[in-house]
């Protein structure tokens, strides 16, 4: 490192690699970390940001092979092998995720950071003792650090010991934790867990503590603005369409059948859809694909670059699109085996249904529909990593307007109609499994499966990137219907822009 370092020309390659990366300009990036390793072949860094240009690339061969140059060269660096391990599991490549995570520990035994990737890893794993150990060991050597309290009671309410998670959150929150993070997230898991023990009112006094608290260390407005900029854009957009634009796009869809039929999974956050996901995924004509970031990366963040006065060119544009798309998607998996269809499931992605359904006319579209009072009281008990979309669900007026954002958008193309397209609902699937699993398998054009039925035993199998990815490998109960009636008097303020979606969905 020093040595390039010392090379001021090398230096500002470097920068500009680095620049070039950020912005998303792979193919300008690549080369030039390709010159720079020649010469300097023996830097770590140089092989990890390779493999970043790399993947964004699509190039996932020599994302690999930077990437375990990287891991070798890095045998020491326990920082940089758990970022290697991020980059892994944002490919969604586990194993050579636990690796990097497991290395990173070997190579800093001490090291807080490692051993908490390591237990949050196991933990999607459902690998709970192994967890369990790596906070524990954590303890041991460092007992009064704020992440591992943290995940320790996290894991207790994992093991449905809710008491022993109140009492351990209670004296971490009493303790005033340092890690912003941890100040925040533990006022939250202490809402869920008084949910959890039925005291309602003490719990949404914790989560508004919780959300107040975020909003100390994170640039709120910023992101709110972001997302009311982009929604404006989306309601002009939509407000240009038509039935006719549709049957367009359809007519248009020129080129031989896709290998796989396309069906796309949407519906508002926290509508079932993960549930019904992991019921169709169990059937073996069918590969679902859980919130993959390839559509919007491939095809919506490109749609706008069409070259629509030239029939041809756009039809090779979008020939191309989805091929990335494609690639994008299946590189999750070693192959496809006997699939039929590929299922995107991804419900903030139903914000983007016109651009599916410009991308993919044959697309079948699948809407989970729930009760919009559970809807939204499930989304603002949900702690996920914010962005300028589940920023709205840090009050419940936001989280309200973000479902008559989205719900906007399916009551508008449903109006349109011409493409295909069914409605399912999770009160449904809760309340007859097979049946309504039966109508949507159906609609996909497959027969009911017997292994559908057992759905949890193939979910179990898999990490899930959902949030409620521990959820759904839990037997089917009704809990959750009617949940909000526990937190009327907080839903009361917002029950009028509720009521027409009531109405649209036949839940008034």
């Amino acid at each position: 490192m020093a040595h390039l370092q010392r090379n001021p020309r090398d230096t500002a390659r470097w920068r500009k690699a680095q620049q070039h990366l950020l912005e998303g300009n792979h193919g300008a990036a690549i080369p030039i970390y390709q010159e720079l390793l020649r010469r300097y072949p023996t830097i770590a860094e140089l092989w990890f940001e390779l493999g970043n240009s790399a993947a964004g690339k699509l190039d996932f061969p020599l994302a690999n092979k930077a990437y375990r140059r990287a891991r070798e060269l890095a045998s020491r660096n326990a920082s940089l092998l758990g970022m290697i391990g991020q980059q892994y599991q944002s490919l969604r490549q586990l194993d050579e995720a636990r690796t990097c995570y497991e290395a990173a520990l070997a190579a800093d035994p001490g090291s807080v950071d490692a051993r908490i990737k390591l237990a949050v890893w196991f933990e999607k794993e459902r690998r709970m003792d192994e967890a369990w150990e790596c906070v524990e060991s954590c303890l041991a050597l460092h007992p009064r650090d704020d992440q591992a309290r943290y995940f320790r009671a996290f894991l207790q309410h994992r093991r449905k010991n809710h008491e022993e998670a109140e009492s351990e959150l209670r004296q971490l929150i009493k303790d005033v934790p340092k890690y912003p993070y941890v100040k925040y997230a533990a006022r939250h898991l202490l809402g869920v867990v008084l949910d959890q023990l039925g005291r309602y009112d003490e719990a949404i006094r914790w989560l508004l503590e919780a959300k107040a608290e975020i909003r100390t260390i994170t640039d709120i407005a910023a992101l709110e603005r972001s997302y009311d900029e982009t929604d404006h854009i989306r309601r002009q957009s939509l407000a240009g369409l038509g039935r006719e634009s549709i049957l367009r796009w359809r007519d248009g869809c020129a080129g031989p059948p896709p290998r796989h039929r396309i069906a796309f999974l949407g519906g508002h956050p926290r509508s079932g859809t993960t549930l019904m996901e992991q019921i169709l995924d169990a059937h073996p004509g069918l590969m679902a694909f859980d919130e993959s970031t390839a559509f919007q990366q491939e095809i919506a963040s490109k749609l706008d670059t069409l070259p629509e006065g030239d029939r041809t060119a756009t039809s090779a544009r979008l020939a191309e699109m989805r091929s990335r798309y494609f690639s994008s998607m299946l590189r999750e998996v070693s192959g496809t085996g006997d699939a039929k269809v590929l299922l995107d499931k991804n419900p903030s992605a139903t914000m983007s249904l016109p651009s599916w359904l410009r991308a993919f006319p044959e697309l079948k579209t699948i809407i989970a529909l729930r009760d919009p009072r559970d809807v939204v009281i499930s989304c603002f008990f949900l702690n996920i990593t914010l962005n300028a979309t589940n920023v709205n669900f840090l009050s419940l007026e936001r989280t309200v307007k973000h479902y008559s954002d989205l719900m906007d958008v399916w009551l508008r193309l449903k109006e349109f109609g011409g493409f295909d397209w069914i409605e399912t609902r999770y009160e449904d699937v809760v309340g007859d499994l097979e049946k309504e699993g039966r109508r949507v398998t159906g609609f996909l054009g497959l027969e009911w499966h017997p292994d559908q039925i057992r759905f949890q035993d193939n979910a179990r199998r898999k990490v899930l990137y959902a949030p409620t990815y521990h959820d759904v490998t839990q037997p089917i109960h009704q809990g959750a219907v009617g949940r909000w009636e526990r937190y009327s008097a907080a839903l009361e303020p917002h029950m009028g822009k509720l009521k027409s979606y009531l109405q649209a969905f036949g839940y008034g």
